[in-house]
């Protein structure tokens, strides 16, 4: 990005004259009895001799942070002259030139409190705050300077000597930093939608800038839902990072990880990265398999087994999702709950209680049990089980403890998810077992 930076300066100070107005206001030596200046495109005048001899003087100073300092003491000396705005883009373009940012951001402040105006000075002022802003206040500010920049730059006329290839390419350099800056602005508030937008602004003109490009794969993943193209950016940015080991291994990883929880695999990964690098814009037919949604699971948990071969934590996740919508989760609820009704008669066709092991106490009363069968309501201390006992308990099983409980499976209700078991009892308590006899070792 500092590159990126050196070439817009480059372009502002070699292309044109002033940064920030497109006006020249350098004056040829004047002679020893000339008591005022004029500029060649603005024709101002500086009737008062010192005044101008301080301003030819800057003008005259060579090294590039030396007159950058005598324009900026003119201007100190001269607050109302009536080239103090050319003397501050003079000041600018001398402190980007001796590469001093805090001067060139603070004079650029300057101007822009002269000029709201001055695209140029307003490019250069987003770039230096985007790379400080290290607070979300900061971060507020940049984007309010950025969309700015991107209302005024519609606006902007170059100046009348630079050609129209030239004034493309630093119309090209400021889209790049004020998009880039809204969309970092936007991301740090959480407005995925419109930093994709304008991020998408930045890469459209420079698919390598690697800062825009990771950013933009950021803002498309992190959405709400997730946009799949954001998973060719943070390819993109893997490859635009090579050469920079810790940075390609924490972009790599940050991508992989959010395949992995979006396709359900890494599969495919490794080749996306791969064609990532020789693309500049992701392929019009680019998709990504999404992994199957927890619905889709209850089907296929179905259709790839026999449904008498499923545990009861199984028969709960296939009959939740009986009315999710698609037809395969109501035949799947059917077959499950044939299933279990098939196991809980004989070969005769009589009643057989199914017995559950470890149930979580939830609640208990001697007439009925709720109670937690699965590993995350247990967890979560949610019953999914009513137990209507068989016969009261006279001593009901303490709230946290597990037990086992035997029952019938009558009914159920997918949302919230609850079994009711009915005739339900618990085991027997095992007798204990008498203590083991040894005989004495004899002394020798």
């Amino acid at each position: 990005m500092r590159r990126v930076l050196a070439t817009f300066v480059l372009a502002l100070t070699g292309l044109a004259s002033s940064l920030a107005t497109g006006q020249s206001t350098q004056s040829s030596p004047a002679p020893a009895d000339q008591t005022q200046a004029t500029t060649p495109t603005s024709q101002k005048v500086i009737k008062d001799p010192a005044e101008y001899n301080a301003y030819m003087t800057a003008s005259n100073t060579q090294d590039a942070g030396q007159r950058a300092a005598a324009f900026e003491a003119f201007v100190n000396q001269y607050p109302n002259s009536i080239v103090k705005p050319e003397a501050l883009d003079y000041a600018l373009a001398g402190y980007q030139a001796a590469g001093n940012q805090a001067k060139v951001l603070e004079t650029g402040n300057k101007i822009l409190a002269i000029n709201p105006g001055a695209v140029r000075t307003l490019a250069i002022v987003t770039f230096i705050d985007r790379a400080n802003a290290n607070t979300p206040d900061k971060a507020a500010k940049v984007r309010q300077e950025a969309e700015k920049g991107l209302q005024e730059l519609g606006n902007w006329t170059p100046p009348s000597d630079m050609s129209a290839a030239d004034a493309k390419k630093v119309k090209d350099q400021m889209m790049v930093i004020f998009a880039g800056a809204a969309g970092f602005g936007a991301l740090q508030a959480k407005d995925y939608a419109a930093a994709k937008n304008a991020y998408l602004k930045s890469v459209q003109i420079d698919p390598t800038n690697l800062q825009d490009v990771y950013q933009l794969g950021l803002a498309s993943l992190e959405a709400n839902p997730v946009d799949p193209l954001g998973f060719w950016y943070i390819a993109k940015a893997v490859n635009l990072s090579k050469g920079n080991d810790a940075a390609v291994k924490q972009i790599n990883a940050y991508g992989q990880s959010k395949y992995k929880k979006y396709h359900g695999g890494v599969d495919g990964w490794d080749q996306i990265v791969t064609a990532a690098a020789t693309q500049a814009a992701p392929p019009t037919d680019f998709a990504i398999k999404p992994a199957p949604t927890p619905a889709e699971l209850a089907c296929t948990v179905v259709q790839s087994n026999d449904p008498s071969t499923l545990s009861a934590s199984d028969w709960e996740y296939v009959l939740q999702y009986r009315d999710a919508g698609a037809q395969c989760n109501k035949d799947a609820a059917d077959k499950v709950w044939q299933s279990i009704q098939a196991k809980q008669k004989d070969d005769k066709g009589e009643p057989v209680k199914i017995k559950l092991p470890a149930v979580k106490v939830i609640a208990a009363s001697s007439d009925s049990l709720d109670v937690a069968l699965t590993d995350d309501n247990q967890q979560a201390n949610k019953a999914d089980i009513h137990v209507v006992m068989d016969k009261p308990l006279t001593k009901p099983p303490a709230v946290g403890t597990t037990t086992d409980v035997i029952g019938l499976f009558a009914s159920y209700t997918p949302n919230p998810f609850m079994f009711t078991m009915e005739k339900g009892e618990l085991p027997a308590a095992a007798k204990p077992k008498p203590p083991v006899h040894h005989p004495a070792t004899k002394k020798k």
